[in-house]
């Protein structure tokens, strides 16, 4: 059976592009978006099979939207093609559900191939990608403390992920950058934290943070 395929891209020119490259290689590309939000909107409509999702668009960012489409279109598989390395990027994608993550510098043939193989259940990652995934998940076997499972057990993952950043000294603006969210939303993130953990200031959290680490 062909793949119904929902491009989300904000670039007009990729995702023409990527249309045509999957539209000669068996795919059927039955929909395009040009943001988060708008994806969100059509993927419930068009049901597709497959959703290529970039990451760094202006209304809703791809990690913000992910867990939207996955919700919106349960029976669709979403892959991140994206030109961002960012490890927080990949760990935040793989948590929210995405069953690939690739880079746009990958050669037009191996998209395809790697597109394919998720319509057969399997993962698909960027060679880069996949060997710095093994690297963070032996570094985090090596740091299995750095979140002690009294806080980590009442944060969602992208609470853990904002609260990490702060114990990193970053403001809100550069916590956004690094996440590609807006400022608004790490603000929203850290209000939440501070709830869960019963504190009402970010130098609270990290001293809760220190204490439950010893």
């Amino acid at each position: 059976m062909t793949a119904r395929v929902l491009i989300v891209d904000d670039h007009p020119l990729t995702r023409e592009a990527l249309a045509s490259l999957l539209g000669a290689n068996g795919f059927d590309v039955v929909g395009q978006a040009a943001g988060g939000q708008e994806a969100v909107d059509r993927a419930g409509a068009l049901e597709p099979d497959l959703i290529v999702l970039d990451l760094t668009m202006p209304d809703m960012t791809g990690l913000e939207a992910l867990p939207l489409l996955r919700e919106r279109a349960p029976g669709a598989e979403v892959v991140v093609l994206t030109a961002a390395e960012d490890d927080a990027n990949l760990l935040t994608a793989i948590r929210a559900g995405a069953a690939g993550y690739l880079l746009k510098s990958e050669p037009p043939e191996r998209i395809v191939d790697f597109l394919r193989g998720v319509t057969r259940g399997e993962v698909a990652l960027s060679g880069q990608i996949a060997r710095r995934l093994v690297e963070e998940v032996r570094e985090g076997d090596r740091r299995s403390d750095a979140v002690p499972d009294a806080i980590a057990s009442v944060l969602s993952a992208r609470e853990l992920e904002v609260l990490l950043l702060l114990d990193q000294h970053l403001g809100t603006d550069d916590i956004a950058r690094r996440l590609i969210i807006s400022e608004h939303t790490v603000r929203s993130h850290v209000k939440s934290l501070l709830a869960k953990l019963g504190v009402s200031s970010r130098r609270e959290a990290l001293e809760r943070l220190a204490a439950a680490r010893g």
